[in-house]
């Protein structure tokens, strides 16, 4: 039986991106994904790319490469990502303070410009002015995920890559067992988002790796055009993601709600006229599902306030996870006493930096030193 130098599993962007890379530097690489028609995070994501938001050296820098390597993506890539420059819109709430919130952007790489309501309402004309007390803005890189992982998953097929659909069940020395069959390679790549943790859990591997269940409503194509993306200035998931990870020992016993579902109300609108409505997330067991009318009712509420005509938009609704550590940053590398098993995983924001650090990553295991890399190991948590 065929052994491969890399398995990678989770098709989703960055497990695409990781191939891609892996097979262009000259190693034979099978890529598994569980779904035929994936309904993960890079299917539901708002697609932005925040180049500005870097707060450190670091993040400064892959923010930076991350836009170069966008730009010459679709060529490189030989499809069309479909990347553009939006105007990002931070909405603030109604009785807060502007002021206050605008400060809290200051050590951005690009500061978001602070404006009246009825300077936001003048950029984006179907906000609701009565439910802000101004808004941020800055212009924002923005893809079609899907069909950027599409992209990566055709040129890596054309660099000689293989690829199966099947459903990973457990990790082993030089091998990775599936329902149907077992795969052997000197490596394997885990990119699996937030079924990364269970994954490895199975395999009786630790790893400090988290998943939420993000919820959105994605309408079809309307006439009604959205000029902007609408978020909030104060996201309310980074919060929740930092609280839910103090105790790590809880996410292994999870059996029901670890803490109330926040709303994050945005939107944005794709280049064929369709929408994403959102975004509601929850820390619950990973095989929990939503309550779908509760929360199309609370989505749609959420958005009738700060965007009146979409709150009706015909439009379904869809959940999926989203992997996050602790820092915000992903988890990249060898996992600690297992040499052979790699993780690529924690992109909870910003997606920007994927193509970089899949680029990075591919030459690091060619036995180039790269700084940024050993950054990002799991090893910084084990202390």
């Amino acid at each position: 039986m065929k052994t491969y130098d890399w398995i990678v599993i989770g098709a989703g962007i960055t497990g695409a991106a990781i191939a891609y890379e892996l097979a262009k530097a000259g190693f034979s690489v099978l890529l598994l994904e569980k779904d035929t028609t994936p309904a993960n995070a890079t299917v539901y994501s708002y697609g932005g790319l925040a180049f500005w938001s870097g707060t450190t050296e670091l993040t400064c820098q892959l923010c930076d490469e991350g836009m170069v390597r966008h730009r010459i993506l679709s060529a490189e890539l030989d499809a069309d990502t479909q990347l553009r420059e939006l105007d990002l819109l931070l909405t603030i709430p109604a009785f807060s303070n502007p002021e206050s919130i605008a400060a809290s952007y200051a050590n951005f790489a690009i500061s978001p410009k602070l404006l009246t309501p009825k300077e936001a309402c003048e950029l984006e004309p179907l906000l609701n002015k009565e439910a802000i007390a101004g808004a941020l803005t800055v212009k924002h890189g923005h893809i079609n995920t899907s069909k950027t992982t599409q992209a990566y998953i055709q040129a890596f097929l054309r660099a000689g890559g293989k690829m199966q659909i099947a459903q990973v069940t457990v990790l082993e020395s030089g091998a990775v067992k599936t329902s149907t069959e077992t795969y052997y390679s000197e490596f394997i790549a885990v990119c699996a988002g937030g079924f990364s943790r269970e994954l490895l859990k199975y395999s009786h591997i630790p790893i400090r790796l988290y998943f939420s269940h993000a919820e959105i409503l994605a309408t079809i194509p309307v006439d009604l055009q959205l000029r902007t993306l609408v978020m909030p200035a104060t996201l309310q998931r980074f919060q929740l993601e930092a609280e839910s990870t103090k105790v790590d020992q809880v996410w292994d016993e999870l059996s029901s709600e670890l803490m109330p579902a926040i709303l994050d109300t945005g939107a944005v609108q794709f280049q064929d006229n369709s929408i994403y409505i959102g975004q509601l997330t929850r820390i619950i067991n990973l095989h929990q599902i939503p309550d779908q009318s509760q929360s199309e009712a609370y989505l749609r509420q959420g958005i009738g306030e700060i965007l009146p005509a979409l709150q009706e938009l015909p439009g379904s609704w869809h959940h999926c996870l989203v992997a996050f550590s602790s820092d915000r940053l992903p988890l990249i590398g060898s996992i600690p006493e297992y040499p052979h098993i790699h993780v690529f995983s924690g992109f909870s924001n910003p997606l920007v930096i994927v193509p970089p650090l899949a680029q990075r990553f591919a030459k690091w295991v060619t036995g180039q030193k790269d700084g940024i890399i050993a950054q990002l190991s799991p090893t910084r948590f084990l202390n």
